[in-house]
């Protein structure tokens, strides 16, 4: 399946388009592929682009001021990934994106995907439905990150994740779980 038919196949789960629709959607959006390790979104830019991963692996992070790497979301075939902040604020975004591996990401510029919710109102509502998702997860996180124990967080990253764990490195695994490497490599070793 070719990337724009895994788009619309992804938001047909939560809408209905019809063809011409389908067409409309597909050319509003360009394909970008990017090389293992390529940054998509660098720290500092506005993120300008809401982007739709057709393949590939890419992660989200912040550096701290000691250049310290805080992975805050990971993301693959089928997910979305950006800057939300940055998006939401056109201001300056503070997480690089990056590809973990060969990726291909479509990506559709906040001034077209305006123009794409006139043309096509259901696009409004599933962009709602994503923003309303992503708002819950985020929430759902921090919550879990100050209440669970880092082996409970690590436990449901597993059973939430599974696919993701196979494809990053654990010391990836390690910062999004906001432990060393050397304490979830204890962890592993325990289960």
């Amino acid at each position: 399946m070719d990337s724009k038919a895994q788009l619309i196949s992804h938001l047909k789960e939560s809408i209905r388009l019809t063809p011409e629709e389908e067409s409309i959607v597909c050319d509003s959006y360009s394909e970008v592929q990017l090389k293992k390790k390529e940054v998509l979104l660098f720290a500092g830019e506005v993120s300008s682009h809401m982007r739709f991963i057709a393949k590939g692996c890419l992660r989200a992070y912040h550096m701290d001021e000691e250049a310290k790497e805080h992975i805050v979301q990971f993301g693959i075939e089928g997910w979305w990934v950006n800057d939300l902040y940055s998006y939401l604020t056109r201001t300056p975004a503070k997480q690089f994106v990056q590809a973990l591996e060969p990726s291909v990401v479509l990506q559709i510029h906040r001034d077209t995907l305006n123009d794409l919710y006139n043309k096509v109102p259901a696009i409004e509502r599933f962009y709602r439905l994503k923003f309303e998702n992503a708002y819950v997860a985020l929430q759902d996180r921090t919550i879990n990150s100050m209440s669970k124990t880092a082996e409970e967080r690590y436990l449901e990253f597993r059973t939430k994740y599974r696919s993701i764990e196979q494809r990053v490195p654990q010391y990836m695994v390690a910062s999004y779980l906001g432990i060393t490497p050397e304490f979830l490599s204890a962890l592993r070793k325990k289960r």
